[in-house]
């Protein structure tokens, strides 16, 4: 018999390491964190359920921790059944021997799992939402970093730095793109008669400006 802890790293549940030491006290030999990317598959879980053998004991943080839906609900129970599992959910007060917490009554099983759904829509909603805005710092930290290269190019042109000084630094590839930041921040071009790009001998005069 062994005794194994389950916690979903769920973004913005802010109970997991106080759910950890009680696993840890209560002699969990495994606890097995699931990572908030993994929410839709949920690999780390499906596998510790094909790993459990007759007579563990599961411990959760919570049912809606764990399980997705009502219908996964069923499925796992049934799996319980088989293997004899003991199930164990911390903050639903649920123990499926009555001996770390006492019997649930018929009413606080059935919020249980009449709450499931809402708690589980609760739960991807707050990923989601984090997810959103991991996304739109990773593009505001990229357009930050644009921008700052557009403003050193600027700055060593005021500077006085030739064109493939600042070409060289810049990273780009063509050094028609320095010119087009140049012209994109309204700087005149003042390095001999040029009024536009230099082009490289057999450079097009089309080329794109890449990165």
């Amino acid at each position: 018999m062994a005794k194994v802890g389950y916690i979903f790293m769920a973004d913005g549940y802010d109970a997991i390491e106080t759910d950890k030491q009680w696993m840890k006290d209560f002699g969990c030999c495994r606890i097995v964190e699931e990572k908030a990317a993994n929410e839709k598959m949920r690999p780390d879980w499906k596998q510790l359920l094909m790993t459990l053998e007759r007579g563990d004991v599961l411990v959760l943080s919570k049912i809606s921790n764990a399980l997705r839906g009502v219908r996964e609900l069923s499925v796992f129970l049934e799996l319980c059944r088989i293997k004899v599992v003991r199930i164990i959910s911390i903050h639903d007060k649920l123990d499926s021997k009555d001996e770390v917490f006492p019997t649930l009554s018929t009413e606080a099983m059935l919020n249980i799992i009449g709450g499931l759904p809402s708690e589980v829509a609760v739960l991807r909603k707050n990923n989601t939402h984090v997810e959103r805005l991991q996304q739109v710092k990773s593009k505001t930290k990229a357009t930050k970093s644009r921008q700052e290269r557009e403003m050193t190019i600027v700055n060593m042109y005021n500077g006085g730095h030739s064109i493939d000084d600042i070409w060289h630094i810049s990273g780009f590839r063509s050094r028609s793109s320095v010119f087009r930041i140049l012209n994109k921040h309204g700087i005149t071009l003042n390095r001999g008669p040029h009024s536009g790009p230099i082009r490289k001998k057999g450079e097009s005069k089309n080329e794109s400006n890449e990165e």
